[in-house]
C-alpha cells in the first residue's frame, strides 16, 4: 500500500472512532444536565482521564515536545509550569467549585452577587480564553494534516482549507454530542495519547540503550547550541528575558485553576469527593506524561534536524513529535516509518478534536446558560431552547476560531496555550478566589475584576511582539514575520511575550478596588450559604439561581 495512502487511512479511522462514540453517546443526552454537565454521571476515574485528555492538548503534545527540541532546558518549562498548576487548582477550587456551582463558572460568582452583570462578564471572559486556546488547537491541526498530505505550508488556502475542516468537525462533535460525547471522546484520546507515546518513548529511549545521559548528551550535541542542557537559551539573561520567563511561569502556574473548559469538568461528577479524586487521578496520569515530552524533546534534537531551515524549526516546533514518530520507525519513506508517523498524527489530531470540543461546549454553554437564558430570559428559556442556541453559539465560535487561526498559523502552539492561561489567571482566577474566600465581595468587584483583568491581557497581547514586531528565519535563510502581522508592521511598546506578570496583579487589585468603592452590601447571609455549601456539599445539587 502506498504510504501516503496508509498515512491517511490510520488517521480517517481515528476520526471515525472519535465522530461513532460522539454519535452514540448523542441517543443518551436528555436535557439540560445530559448536555451540559453529562448528567453528572461520571466516576472520578473516568472524569480523571477526561481531564487529562482535555489538558493534554496540542500544546502538550506538540507545542512542549518541539519547544524542548529548539531550547532545550528552556522548553521543558512549559512541562513544569502545566503541572505544577495542577495543584492550585486541586488545593484551591476543584471540590469548593463543584460543590458550590451547576453548569459554569458564573453559577458560583452568580450566588450572591447580581445575576446579569456578573453573568455577563463571566461568559464574556469564557468564550475570550476559549477562542485563545482554540487558536493554538486549529494551528496544531493545520500543522499535522499539511505535513500527511504534503502539502505546501507556504500553500495559505490549502492551509486555510484544513482549518475550517478541523472547525467543521469541532462544531459537529458538540452540536450533536453534547458533554457526554465529549467526554468519552477525551477518555478515549487520553488512553490513545498515553499510548502512542508510551510507544515512541521507548523506541527513543532503545535507541540510546535506554540510557538517559546518552540521550541528552547526543541531543545537546545535535542541536549545534551551546549551552542547551542549561537555562537561559529561550528566556537570556537579560532583565527583558528574565521578566518574561516570570510572566510566562506565573501565567502557567495559576492559569488551570481559571480555565473554564477544566472548571465545568468539576461540575460532571456526583458527588465532591469525586472531583478530588479526578484531580488526584488527572495529576497522575499528565505528570507521566510531561515526563514523556522531555524523551520527545530532547529525542527530537537528538535524532532530527533542529537548526535553521529545518522541517522542526520551521514549524517552529509543531512537528517534532510525528516527525519523531517517523525517524524511529525507519525513517522517511519506510513502511514503519509510515506507519508510525500515521498513527501519532491521528493521536494528535484526536487530541485537537476532544479538546476543541471541550473548549467550543464550554464556551457556548456559557452563551446559552448564563447570556441567553439568565440575562436576555431572566431564567424563563426552557431546556430545548438553551441547547439549540447552545448549537447555534458552538457554530458561531467555530467560525470566529478558524478566522483567527489562519493568520496565526506560523506561532508555536505551547506559547499560544501559554497566552489563553494568562487570560484565564488574569480575568477569571481572582474573580473566583475573592467569591469563595471574601465576604465583602460584591458585584462591582466581580465584573471590575473580569473586565479589569480580560482588557488589561488583552491589550498588552495586542502591543506585544506577538502580535508585531517578531521575527525569525525561514528554509532560504530569509527574514520573515514570526507575529500575526506580516513583516514590516511593528507597532509593539509592550516589550513580553506573556503579560501574565502585569495583567494577573491587575485581575487582583480591580477586583479589590471595584468592592471597596462600591457601596452596594455585602450579601453576607448568601456568603455564609456559599462557603457552608463549598466546603461541605450540603446543598450542592440545588439551582444556583435566585
Amino acid at each position: 500500500m502506498d504510504h501516503q495512502v496508509l498515512t491517511a487511512v490510520l488517521f480517517l479511522s481515528v476520526v471515525a472512532l472519535t465522530l461513532f462514540i460522539t454519535i452514540r453517546a448523542s441517543r443518551q443526552t436528555s436535557g439540560t444536565a445530559d448536555f451540559y454537565a453529562g448528567g453528572r454521571s461520571f466516576s472520578g476515574f473516568q472524569n480523571g482521564l477526561a481531564i487529562g485528555g482535555d489538558y493534554m492538548s496540542a500544546a502538550s503534545f506538540l507545542g512542549i515536545s518541539g519547544a524542548i527540541a529548539l531550547a532545550g532546558y528552556d522548553g521543558f518549562l512549559y512541562s513544569i509550569g502545566f503541572l505544577v498548576a495542577w495543584l492550585v487548582a486541586l488545593l484551591l477550587v476543584a471540590e469548593m467549585l463543584r460543590n458550590s456551582g451547576k453548569f459554569t463558572m458564573a453559577d458560583q460568582l452568580a450566588y450572591r452577587m447580581k445575576q446579569r452583570p456578573v453573568r455577563t462578564a463571566a461568559a464574556t471572559s469564557t468564550v475570550v480564553v476559549s477562542i485563545f486556546y482554540l487558536l493554538a488547537q486549529m494551528v496544531g491541526a493545520g500543522s499535522l494534516v499539511v505535513l500527511l498530505l504534503g502539502i505546501d505550508k507556504e500553500n495559505t488556502l490549502a492551509v486555510s482549507g484544513v482549518i475550517a475542516g478541523v472547525g467543521a468537525l469541532m462544531i459537529v462533535y458538540v452540536t450533536v454530542g453534547g458533554m457526554k460525547g465529549t467526554t468519552w471522546v477525551q477518555i478515549v484520546k487520553a488512553v490513545l495519547l498515553m499510548a502512542g507515546s508510551a510507544l515512541i518513548v521507548v523506541l527513543v529511549l532503545a535507541k540510546f540503550d535506554f540510557n538517559l545521559s546518552e540521550l541528552l548528551g547526543t541531543a545537546a550535541a545535535e542541536s549545534g547550541k551551546p549551552g542547551f542542557l542549561e537555562p537561559g537559551l529561550k528566556y537570556g539573561i537579560d532583565t527583558t528575558h528574565k521578566l518574561d520567563f516570570l510572566s510566562l511561569g506565573i501565567a502557567l502556574v495559576l492559569g488551570t485553576a481559571g480555565l473554564p473548559h477544566i472548571l465545568v469538568r468539576f461540575y460532571t461528577v456526583p458527588t465532591s469527593r469525586d472531583a478530588r479524586k479526578s484531580v488526584l487521578w488527572a495529576i497522575g496520569l499528565i505528570g507521566v506524561f510531561y515526563l514523556f515530552t522531555l524523551v520527545l524533546g530532547f529525542g527530537a534534537a537528538a535524532l532530527l534536524k533542529t537548526g535553521a531551515g529545518s522541517d522542526v524549526a520551521n514549524s517552529d516546533g509543531n512537528l517534532a513529535s510525528p516527525l519523531l514518530a517517523e525517524a524511529v520507525g525507519g525513517g522517511a519513506g519506510s513502511t514503519g516509518g509510515a506507519i508510525l508517523l500515521a498513527l501519532i498524527s491521528a493521536v494528535a489530531f484526536a487530541t485537537i478534536l476532544a479538546v476543541v470540543a471541550g473548549l467550543t461546549l464550554t464556551s457556548s454553554t456559557s452563551v446559552a446558560h448564563d447570556i441567553y437564558n439568565s440575562v436576555l430570559r431572566k431564567g424563563k428559556a426552557t431546556e430545548e431552547e438553551e441547547i439549540r442556541v447552545t448549537r447555534y453559539a458552538a457554530a458561531g465560535l467555530g467560525l470566529v476560531a478558524i478566522l483567527l487561526a489562519i493568520p496565526a498559523r506560523n506561532l508555536n502552539i505551547a506559547f499560544l496555550v501559554a497566552l489563553a492561561f494568562a487570560v484565564a489567571a488574569s480575568a477569571n482566577l481572582p474573580s473566583i478566589v475573592y467569591n469563595m474566600f471574601w465576604r465583602r465581595f460584591n458585584t462591582r468587584g466581580a465584573t471590575w475584576s473580569i473586565y479589569g483583568g480580560l482588557i488589561s491581557c488583552i491589550t498588552l497581547v495586542f502591543f506585544s511582539p506577538v502580535v508585531s514586531g517578531k521575527t525569525g528565519l525561514n528554509a532560504d535563510g530569509d527574514v520573515v514575520s514570526k507575529a500575526l502581522f506580516p513583516l514590516g508592521v511593528d507597532f509593539h511598546w509592550f516589550p513580553l511575550e506573556n503579560p501574565g506578570l502585569i495583567s494577573i496583579p491587575l485581575g487582583f487589585f480591580f477586583g479589590w478596588l471595584g468592592t471597596v468603592t462600591s457601596k452596594e452590601p455585602a450579601a453576607e447571609e448568601r456568603f455564609t450559604e456559599l462557603e457552608v455549601r463549598a466546603l461541605t456539599g450540603a446543598g450542592a445539587e440545588q439551582a444556583v439561581q435566585h
